[in-house]
């Protein structure tokens, strides 16, 4: 986590229309996956068809997803955050909150490529991290335990 920062809560970011979002005012209580995406990479398929899957499931016990758009990996995500909002929708009739874009880095160093994902819990402290080429569907029963209280 970032210097000074005790959970994700502790952040302030902007929505990919530029309002200013607080995390803890937007997801506490919730069980949150935080993940940089890329339009333009080779997990971008798999990674949406399956983050909508597990949002369409667990949502109504309080999961949420926060996608970033990240273009410093392979410059794979040139476009605007517009045109990345219409390319989600569109493509895959998925409507995670999206978010401007950011460096890899912005919630800890350990962001190595696209695609790497961060389940966080009600209080909002990270309680996994999931590699690029580990898919979203593996997350399921993590998920699970954690929506339902329990400790990872």
């Amino acid at each position: 986590m970032a210097a000074g920062v005790s959970s994700v809560y502790d952040f302030k970011v902007k929505d990919s229309d530029g309002k200013a979002v607080n995390l803890g005012d937007k997801y506490r209580g919730k069980v949150l996956i935080i993940v940089n995406v890329a339009s333009e990479c080779g997990l971008t398929n798999s990674n949406y068809t399956q983050l909508k899957v597990l949002l369409d499931k667990y949502k109504s016990k309080g999961l949420e997803v926060a996608a970033f758009p990240c273009n410093q990996f392979g410059g794979q995500e040139p476009a605007c955050e517009l045109d990345i909002k219409n390319f989600v929708q569109n493509k895959f009739n998925f409507e995670p909150d999206l978010y401007s874009k950011v460096d890899g880095g912005f919630l800890i160093d350990a962001i190595k490529w696209n695609f790497t994902k961060f389940l966080v819990d009600r209080e909002g402290n990270v309680v996994k991290r999931y590699g690029p080429k580990e898919e979203p569907h593996t997350m399921e029963d993590d998920i699970k335990k954690v929506l339902d209280g329990s400790k990872l």
